[in-house]
C-alpha cells in the first residue's frame, strides 16, 4: 500500500491544520523535551501547513535513525506489527478524521499515527528501543504470555506513558495526539504511579475507555534499562 496524496481534499487539509495547531499549543509545558525537540527536527516535513507526505517524512527519518513509515489499512495483526518494528518500519494509516471527530475516534487515524508516534522515531535512543521492542516481539511471537506482556508495556509507555521533568510530562502517542487526553492525563482525576516494568506487564488495560492510570518514568534511560532486563529474563526462562 502507499499514500495516495492526490486524494486528499481541502477539508482533509483543514482538519489536519486544525488538529496540528491546537495540539502543538496544548503540548507546550505538558510534553517532554524530547518529543518537542523531535517535532522541531521534523518541522519541514511535519507541520500545520499541509498533510505530511510520507515520502518526504521517510527521507528525514532515514537520515535521522533509519526508520520509515509503512502504510497499512488500519489495525493489523500483532505479529505483523512486531515484524515491521523489527525492520524499523512504523505502521500508519493514511486517512484523516472528519471535523466532527476532532476529539474522539474508535480507531487511530493518521494524526494519531504520524503526529503521535513518528516524532520520537527521530530520536536515536528511542528509535533503537522501538526496534528492539519489535525484535523481541518477533522472537517470542508464539509465546502468548510474552506477547500479552509486550502489549501491556507498549500501552503504558509508547501509547500512554508519562515521564518526570520538573513534574509529570507526556510522551505517549495516545496522549500527545489527543487534545483531551493531554489535559486529562495531567489532571487530579487520574492515578499516576512510578514506572515499574514488573507492575506494567501485570496490569491489564482497556482500549475503549478514558485512561485513569498512568505510569511515570524517571527518565527514558530507565525504560531502556528495565526493558533490557526484561528481555534477558525471559530469554533465560526459555533457554
Amino acid at each position: 500500500m502507499k499514500q495516495e496524496y492526490k486524494l486528499y481534499k481541502e477539508g482533509d487539509q483543514i482538519v489536519w491544520k486544525t488538529l496540528f495547531e491546537r495540539q502543538v499549543e496544548n503540548l507546550q509545558g505538558k510534553s517532554c523535551a524530547a518529543y518537542l525537540s523531535c517535532l522541531e527536527i521534523m518541522k519541514d516535513v511535519l507541520n500545520a501547513k499541509q498533510i505530511p507526505d510520507f515520502k518526504l517524512m521517510n527521507a528525514t527519518l532515514i537520515e535521522s535513525t533509519g526508520w520509515t513509515i509503512e502504510v497499512v489499512p488500519g489495525l493489523i495483526p500483532v505479529e505483523d506489527f512486531f515484524r515491521l518494528l523489527a525492520q524499523r518500519k512504523f505502521s500508519a494509516s493514511t486517512w484523516v478524521r472528519k471535523m466532527n471527530q476532532l476529539d474522539y475516534l474508535e480507531e487511530p487515524d493518521m494524526f494519531h499515527d504520524i503526529f503521535g508516534h513518528t516524532p520520537l522515531l527521530a530520536d536515536p535512543k528511542f528509535a533503537q528501543f522501538m526496534k528492539e521492542f519489535g525484535d523481541l516481539g518477533v522472537e517470542f511471537i508464539d509465546n502468548d504470555d510474552v506477547v500479552v506482556q509486550l502489549q501491556r508495556l507498549y500501552w503504558f509507555t509508547i501509547e500512554f506513558g508519562l515521564i518526570y521533568e520538573n513534574g509529570p510530562k507526556v510522551y505517549g502517542a495516545g496522549i500527545c495526539s489527543s487534545f483531551g487526553e493531554t489535559i486529562h492525563s495531567l489532571s487530579a482525576d487520574v492515578e499516576v504511579v512510578p514506572f515499574s516494568l514488573e507492575q506494567v506487564i501485570n496490569t491489564e488495560f482497556k482500549t475503549d475507555v478514558v485512561q485513569t492510570l498512568y505510569f511515570e518514568l524517571e527518565s527514558f534511560d530507565q525504560l531502556f534499562s528495565e526493558f533490557k532486563q526484561f528481555r534477558d529474563t525471559i530469554r533465560e526462562k526459555v533457554a
